[in-house]
């Protein structure tokens, strides 16, 4: 078995075993066995990223075998250097959520931890996949665990925001499976990406797949206006499906732009570019008004997240190298600083059971090491250079004002709008005289709490200051696809 298998069906295999036979008898015993399926599923990126080599742009650690030998389907794996860091970045976020979880949750442990690695390894799936009906299977199959964890975990609403969010996801993957059945019989009977990316289309036949892959992929991202399952799902969502819906899960739709919708059809891309970049300025500028005048903490940052991935799509249909470096950038900052800033709120929730801002005040004083991290964190989601929240944004900004300087100026307003609700955000919840009395009596994190802070500071902090291996890694990839956007395949 390949490193790729074997990064995707630990975390899978440990789920299905903790499913099968935990209890919560054995509680305890179910959390060391998820933290040992998480940490092996971490462990077996590491030869993924020492071997790696960021000299070319070919797919590396390739497996394929027979799968559906009757429709040419095959279990075929590879990964370049957009996927690479997203493999290791959902591996990471399923250690610190799994961490996150080992005191908070205390009913179906074995369901909740079992859930979380099996949704783990079907999202590497989805990153490894080169061929699109494996793709298709791993990325639907993914609504799955995360159904069952809103839907069981979550708040008072949970029903309904479970079935939004799987309605909204499924309902628009419908239309990327018609597309993916006329490009099937289009290559002479192939589901091959590499195949379909070759694939000679008509104008027409590129405009309605590009619509096709548009509903399935902007739903997942979310794009402004499809974007309205997100801030209920994460309100009712427990922390730890927040922290992986944010910071991986939307992942999924942006990285759908990068394999199927620039690379198969770039004329359309090229056509339909400035209704993309024109959603994405709305998503950049409006949606973080939205998010100034939120009072529940988890939709702030649920609107922030529709804002903040506004800039990957818009750097993707800028069409130059610095704009689809600087998406695939932000979506793995957005990645860390996302599932820092749910875990943040978890932390306040599991002592005050409120998430609304006016409930809070003077936090500082009586939690002043959580307090650290917040500040941290906040001002990493409000761009602060050397956080990883700054390097994406501003080569997202660069480029377009390569491409226009009216966009660029737009975008950039997004730092301001950043700034304006993350700081008014911190300055409601931790500063100023604690005036609530169960604000006075909250104690300051515990060593668990503490160490998944440290580690995503951590990242948060390397990634502002040294983001060179992210970008070693991806530009081989980045100047491949352009390469395959900047040449016509009109028939």
């Amino acid at each position: 078995m390949g490193l790729l298998s074997l990064a995707i069906w630990t975390p899978i295999v440990f789920g299905a075993v903790l499913l099968a036979l935990g209890r919560d008898e054995h509680a305890n015993a179910v959390r060391w066995i998820a933290l040992v399926g998480a940490l092996l599923g971490l462990a077996v990126t590491v030869p993924l990223v020492t071997g790696f080599d960021t000299s070319t742009a070919a797919m590396q650690f390739v497996e394929r075998a027979p799968w559906i030998e009757r429709f040419q389907v095959f279990y075929h794996l590879g990964i370049d250097g957009i996927s690479l860091w997203l493999i290791v970045l959902t591996a990471f976020i399923t250690v610190v959520v799994v961490i996150a979880g080992w005191e908070v949750i205390t009913e179906r442990v074995n369901q909740y931890m079992g859930a979380f690695l099996i949704l783990s390894g079907l999202m590497i799936g989805v990153f490894a996949a080169l061929d699109a009906m494996l793709f298709y299977i791993f990325f639907e199959a993914t609504l799955i665990p995360m159904y069952i964890i809103i839907g069981i975990w979550g708040g008072p609403n949970r029903i309904y925001a479970a079935f939004k969010f799987f309605l909204y996801t499924l309902l628009g993957s419908l239309l990327m499976l018609v597309a993916l059945i006329y490009l099937y019989n289009a290559s002479g009977g192939s589901f091959a990406l590499a195949d379909w990316q070759r694939l000679p289309l008509g104008a027409s036949a590129q405009t309605a797949l590009f619509f096709a892959f548009l509903a399935a992929f902007a739903v997942k991202v979310p794009m402004w206006p499809v974007h309205t399952w997100l801030p209920d799902v994460h309100v009712e969502a427990p922390t730890g499906g927040s922290a992986v819906l944010a910071a991986i899960m939307l992942k999924l739709g942006a990285y759908g732009f990068l394999r199927f919708s620039l690379p198969i059809t770039p004329d359309a891309a090229h056509e339909w570019a400035p209704l993309m970049i024109a959603l994405s300025l709305v998503a950049v500028i409006y949606v973080g008004l939205v998010a100034m005048v939120q009072q529940d903490m988890k939709k702030l940052v649920a609107y922030s997240s529709v804002a903040h991935m506004g800039f990957v799509t818009l750097g993707f249909f800028v069409f130059n190298d610095l704009g689809l470096a600087g998406g695939i950038v932000q979506m793995l900052a957005h990645g860390f600083v996302s599932a820092a800033m749910f875990l943040c709120i978890g932390v306040l929730y599991d002592r005050v059971h409120s998430r609304e801002i006016a409930d809070y005040g003077g936090v500082l004083n009586t939690m002043p090491a959580f307090g650290a991290f917040a500040l941290l964190f906040v001002m990493a989601n409000a761009g602060l250079p050397g956080t990883a929240g700054f390097v994406g944004e501003w080569m997202v900004i660069l480029a377009a004002v390569k491409v226009n300087f009216w966009i660029g100026l737009l975008a950039a307003t997004s730092l301001i709008l950043g700034a304006a609700y993350s700081l008014w955000m911190f300055k409601r919840v931790y500063l100023g005289a604690p005036v609530h009395e169960h604000v006075k009596a909250l104690k300051d994190i515990n060593a668990r709490e503490f160490l998944v802070l440290a580690l995503l500071a951590l990242m948060v902090l390397y990634f502002g200051i040294h983001p060179k291996p992210f970008t070693d890694a991806i530009d081989p990839a980045v100047q491949q696809l352009l390469k395959h956007v900047a040449v016509s395949k009109l028939v």
